[in-house]
């Protein structure tokens, strides 16, 4: 079975798979709303749905580290911000599969409008940040704050975009402010394995491996601001993506 997916007509096959079920799950979330309420369809029926594509594409995944998390984190009653590198379009929903924890995540404005995608994105709750301008920007953050203050844990790639080479890009400044602002945790983590699986530009899927690394949490009340706080994550990001891609290898 897994020959004929890594020829190019299966890497189509699982493409074509993937564009029917992405709508397919999508208006399964929309149904189970009104019995559920948005995140509780979303996170009955989405982490389905990756774990199937995961299993499908032949995409078998791992979470390394979670044992290693305070005991409040694990059981979701500590909010987090969780920080990853991001290879691929892969990532979200792996990391919908692979967290224990329900996370949303931070997206831009303009996500909130794309057919589907936006719908499911409405049920999960993703936080959306508006960055028209400096003020409506900050605005979102100080908003998202109160809500990963109230309990949302969420999911951020502080690379702003998809990393063309599977290495890290400069990181944007945002949601370091947020972390400062909610006073949560930061989880650095390393997602490793998308880059082979479904690189930028890519017209089909490749089977493979992923491997999710999560790394001790970083305190934002430990560093003296922004710059020094984004410095250490980064670090703690380097060090686990390395290590991530040495056992994927």
């Amino acid at each position: 079975m897994a020959n004929w997916r890594d020829s190019p007509f299966g890497g189509f096959v699982i493409m074509g798979w993937a564009l029917v079920t992405v709508p397919l799950t999508v208006i399964g979330i929309l149904l189970a709303v009104p019995f559920l309420g948005r995140r509780r369809a979303f996170f009955a029926v989405g982490p389905l749905f990756a774990r199937g594509m995961a299993r499908f594409c032949h995409i078998p995944f791992a979470l390394h580290g979670w044992d290693r998390m305070p005991e409040a984190i694990r059981e979701g009653r500590q909010p987090v911000i969780f920080m990853s590198n991001h290879e691929s379009q892969m990532d979200p929903p792996v990391l919908v599969a692979a967290l224990p924890v329900p996370a949303v995540y931070i997206a831009k404005q303009e996500l909130k409008y794309l057919p589907f995608i936006g719908w499911a994105a409405w049920a999960a709750g993703v936080i959306f940040i508006d960055r028209r301008d400096r003020e409506r920007a900050l605005r979102s953050i100080h908003e998202a704050a109160l809500q990963i203050h109230g309990g949302k844990s969420v999911v951020i790639f502080p690379e702003g975009t998809r990393s063309r080479t599977g290495q890290l890009l400069p990181f944007k400044k945002g949601g370091f402010a947020l972390a400062l602002d909610a006073g949560v945790p930061i989880i650095p983590m390393a997602t490793v394995g998308g880059f082979q699986v479904l690189p930028v530009g890519a017209l089909r899927f490749r089977p493979g491996r992923y491997t999710v690394l999560v790394g001790d949490p970083v305190l934002p009340s430990d560093h003296v601001d922004r710059d020094a706080l984004m410095a250490e994550v980064r670090s703690r990001m380097e060090r686990l993506v390395t290590e991530a891609r040495a056992s994927v290898g």
